[in-house]
């Protein structure tokens, strides 16, 4: 039986986030998994640090020798940091016709900010059109929309709004909101698929969309569908092995 293989784009950090989760849910799902560095920090998932962007060179470099190496069955773009990367990264997947999942991070819960500014225009510009998945939280989804999210159906019109700029379907996390339940928002093609869970106690929800992002990716591989991975992935969160997203 051959294992199917995924690749991972983003950045590298000392606790064992990121890039570093990616490969590790890879793994746990029995998907081969390859990363491509985009940026290295000295920080963590929880604390800023200083960090240094991986030469474009460089980076276009890793992007040819990773598929050369391997066929992948899915990809996933995590931290792009600048607008020339994510121009190599848009270039090297452009002959790609397995899924990718985007998960840019521009607004994570923590203080930890590896993407420019400037960069945003080009994430959406160069790496929406094509995705499979675009996963957002809700306020990277009022960022993108152009409006604040207040309740379910703002989270819809969002996520209508964001899939116009390219991608196939839309996941919006409900883990800033509060309560005791989070509600994610799936929108694939015209159909709103709701997820309703309790909410698990921190630091997990700090990664929520790191667990999300790396175990669809690994599911859409192993050939599920996109609602059935999204659902599996959410009942998996916390059932990975704990040093998946960094130490607490």
């Amino acid at each position: 039986m051959t294992v199917p293989s995924a690749l991972s784009v983003s950045a590298a950090d000392p606790a064992g986030g990121l890039l570093g989760a990616d490969l590790l849910a890879f793994g746990a799902l029995g998907v081969a998994g390859s990363g491509v560095v985009t940026a290295v920090t000295a920080g963590g998932l929880r604390s800023p640090g200083p960090a240094q962007e991986v030469p474009v060179a460089l980076l276009r470099a890793s992007l040819d020798a990773a598929f050369a190496a391997s066929r992948f069955a899915a990809v996933k773009v995590g931290v792009v940091p600048s607008a020339p990367a994510a121009r190599a990264i848009a270039r090297a997947l452009a002959p790609l016709r397995a899924p990718r999942v985007l998960h840019p991070g521009f607004a994570p819960a923590s203080e930890v900010r590896l993407v420019r500014a400037t960069a945003l225009d080009a994430v959406v510009r160069d790496l929406f059109p094509g995705a499979a998945l675009v996963v957002l939280g809700q306020a990277e989804a009022s960022a993108l929309a152009g409006f604040p999210i207040r309740e379910e159906n703002d989270v819809k019109a969002a996520a209508r709004r964001v899939q116009a700029l390219g991608p196939a379907a839309v996941l919006v996390t409900g883990g800033s909101a509060a309560g005791d339940r989070v509600v994610d928002g799936l929108l694939d093609g015209r159909t709103w698929h709701r997820f309703d869970a309790e909410r698990l106690p921190p630091p997990s929800d700090l990664t929520a969309g790191d667990r999300l992002s790396a175990a669809v990716t690994a599911l859409l591989a192993t050939g599920e569908t996109l609602p059935d991975a999204v659902a599996r992935a959410r009942s998996l969160g916390s059932g990975l092995p704990s040093t998946l997203y960094g130490n607490p």
